[in-house]
């Protein structure tokens, strides 16, 4: 068995002079401006698991499960805090944080040969996503096979990534995750106006503790509704290109070091929790129209009628009209969660190279070249699954 290496910081770490350590801001408007790896999460959290995991777990046992979906949201934002803490202090990416843990090793600890199991299961995840997002255009109208949409969409997202337009379309689609999430909580509002208005029984059923007597569903709801298992690995990657490690500096026993680390660890915990805030409020929205209206029309998920069904849920409450704005909304959506798990992954996996000894990177510039190259191969391998697979629901549950 080999030691582990010690850790190369990549570019984006702390490991420069003092000339990038920076106090932590104190005021609101500060530490508002300071605010953006929990966006960026959010955007990619607001995807599959809320716009279709959720829905069908609501379709298929009413409220009963109301405790655990906000369990599952809150619970791992602890997690997502410790791990941004550690690399705050350390300027270490997750998969350099893994590869210190004890145990076996062949070339690396072996938690990274266990993580590299579940990243090819995400690339799964997201190839659904794909296909859901053929559905929508289909839909909408558009008369192209879904085949060819799906590789329009491959082919979008990796030209935006390559030419470096990343910020802009971040902007514009966290921007729409927004406004979706609200029209979905308006939605439930308005829902008390019709037939299927929720009522105080079912809260108290909700909140009751209950399990169902099938728990399939709910487990895999578990693992991605909330910060999944990717987006607590991709989060203190967008910490450290955010700059919160680079403020601190390198770890040192002085008091300046500590004063730096805990101001920063007020921004980080700020931004863990405002986006908390804003999957959480999402997720019990698709999941109370879930319970409320698949469920009592008997409707299910499945991966011929995902969109149809789906839609039900706003023309229910807004009228036939609510269709488009269904679609608008859901492509919003899922192609945020895309666009961010696909720049993500670009990210991680030129960091696997690293870390599994395949590849050194002197400069960040090299680092940057790898990241363009896989940000092509990343969606085309997403694309290809789809087209092999071609289900939808299925593939997000894998």
């Amino acid at each position: 068995m080999s030691t582990p290496p010690a850790p190369q910081p990549v570019p984006t770490h702390a490991s420069s002079a003092g000339d990038f350590l920076r106090p932590a801001p104190t005021s609101f408007g500060g530490i508002l401006r300071q605010l953006g790896p929990g966006l960026i999460i959010s955007a990619n959290i607001v995807g599959s698991g809320e716009l279709i995991v959720t829905p069908k777990l609501g379709a298929s046992v009413g409220f009963t499960l109301l405790w655990f979906i906000i369990l599952g949201c809150v619970l791992k934002v602890f997690i997502q805090v410790e791990l941004g803490r550690f690399a705050l202090a350390r300027g270490l990416t997750t998969l350099e944080t893994m590869n210190l843990v004890p145990g076996p090793r062949v070339v690396v600890s072996w938690l990274l040969w266990l993580w590299l199991l579940m990243f090819l299961a995400t690339v799964f995840q997201v190839a659904g996503m794909v296909g859901g997002l053929a559905s929508i255009l289909t839909l909408a109208g558009v008369t192209l096979a879904k085949s060819t949409v799906a590789v329009l969409i491959g082919a979008v997202t990796a030209l935006l990534l390559v030419i470096g337009r990343y910020k802009l379309i971040e902007v514009v689609s966290t921007a729409m995750v927004v406004a979706f999430t609200l029209c979905t909580m308006v939605a439930v509002i308005a829902l008390q106006f019709t037939s299927y208005a929720i009522t105080p029984h079912d809260l108290a059923v909700g909140l009751g503790f209950r399990l169902p007597p099938s728990f399939t569903v709910a487990f895999a709801a578990f693992g991605i509704i909330g910060v999944g298992a990717s987006e607590l690995i991709y989060y203190p990657y967008w910490c450290i290109e955010k700059g919160y490690a680079r403020n601190v500096g390198p770890a040192n026993a002085t008091p300046e070091w500590a004063g730096r680390a805990r101001g920063w660890m007020r921004v980080l915990r700020a931004d863990a929790w405002l986006s908390c805030l804003i999957y959480t409020s999402a997720t019990l929205a698709f999941y109370l129209l879930g319970a409320a209206v698949l469920h009592a029309k008997q409707l299910d998920v499945t991966n011929a009628e995902m969109i149809p069904v789906l839609s039900q849920m706003y023309q229910e409450t807004f009228g036939r009209w609510s269709l488009w704005l269904f679609l608008v909304g859901a492509f919003a959506v899922l192609y945020s969660t895309v666009f961010v798990s696909t720049a993500s992954n670009a990210r991680l996996l030129v960091d696997a190279l690293a870390v599994f000894r395949v590849k050194s990177y002197a400069t960040d510039a090299d680092r940057q070249r790898d990241v363009r190259w896989l940000s092509v191969i990343v969606p085309a391998a997403w694309v290809a699954l789809y087209l092999i697979w071609g289900s939808p629901v299925t593939l997000v549950f894998v």
